[in-house]
């Protein structure tokens, strides 16, 4: 059976105090949480304050971003290793606003990909339909794109995580009705099937997009749905340990 993880991305949000303050409550939140993981991911800023406040919990610090280099003349980057260093089990690649507001293309995604897991690192590895896609009806070609072009060459590890997130959902208020996002996931199952064989049963699969403890319920009664990458509701405690506490 497939760990849960739900992950908080807090995107380009808190100060370092305000970051501390909702470390500090979740810590204390999910202290009894048995069966799966809770992941936050603060800003760079917040990344080592966080993982003090976390540390030697079972809350794992995950960053937002990464360079596929060690090192180098790359400014404004932050390298693997850096993340590392911080304190980071995993790392979230190719969000949809990495890929819209900053140009991350398949190919580069695929670096990051190869780089984190070289590294230590946990790759969430974000795909998902805009919804101009979903109407033109090339929702799985969109997703078996990202999914092959990220995972080319990858041999297996369930250290990979996939986090479905149509486009159309995130930050909207919309949410894809649990049959919906069941599909989309059955479909990444099968292309990880083709590429690992049975290996793929142990690759957990998230669901992102406007989730909430209101509708996380039916979302992870769904057979291939293993948890959730959460935005806005991650903000605050009450709302991200709601989503945590309806886990199996």
């Amino acid at each position: 059976m497939r760990q849960w993880i739900v992950a908080g991305n807090w995107k380009m949000n808190n100060t370092l105090a305000e970051s501390l303050d909702l470390a500090s409550a979740i810590k204390e939140g999910a202290r009894d949480v048995k069966g799966g993981e809770v992941v936050v991911s603060p800003p760079f800023t917040a990344l080592v304050g966080v993982g003090q406040v976390l540390k030697g919990t079972g809350v794992a610090l995950a960053a937002q971003n990464m360079h596929s280099e060690d090192k180098g003349a790359f400014t404004g980057e932050v390298s693997p290793v850096m993340l590392k260093d911080a304190g980071c089990t995993y790392v979230i690649l190719g969000h949809s606003e990495r890929r819209k507001y900053f140009g991350e293309s398949d190919e580069s995604v695929h670096a990051k990909v190869q780089k984190a897991l070289a590294s230590g690192l946990k790759p969430i590895v974000c795909v998902g339909e805009t919804e101009e896609e979903r109407a033109e009806g090339v929702t799985q070609s969109v997703i078996e794109r990202q999914i092959r072009g990220a995972l080319a060459g990858v041999s297996f590890t369930d250290d990979i995580v996939i986090a479905y997130e149509p486009v159309w959902a995130i930050g909207t208020g919309k949410v894809a009705t649990p049959e919906q996002a069941q599909q989309a996931h059955a479909f990444i199952r099968g292309l990880l099937r083709e590429r690992y064989g049975a290996s793929a049963e142990s690759v957990r699969i998230l669901y992102g997009g406007s989730v909430t403890r209101e509708n996380i319920g039916e979302l992870i009664a769904m057979e291939d749905i293993d948890g959730a990458l959460v935005g806005g509701a991650s903000l605050k405690p009450e709302g991200f340990l709601g989503i945590v506490n309806k886990m199996p």
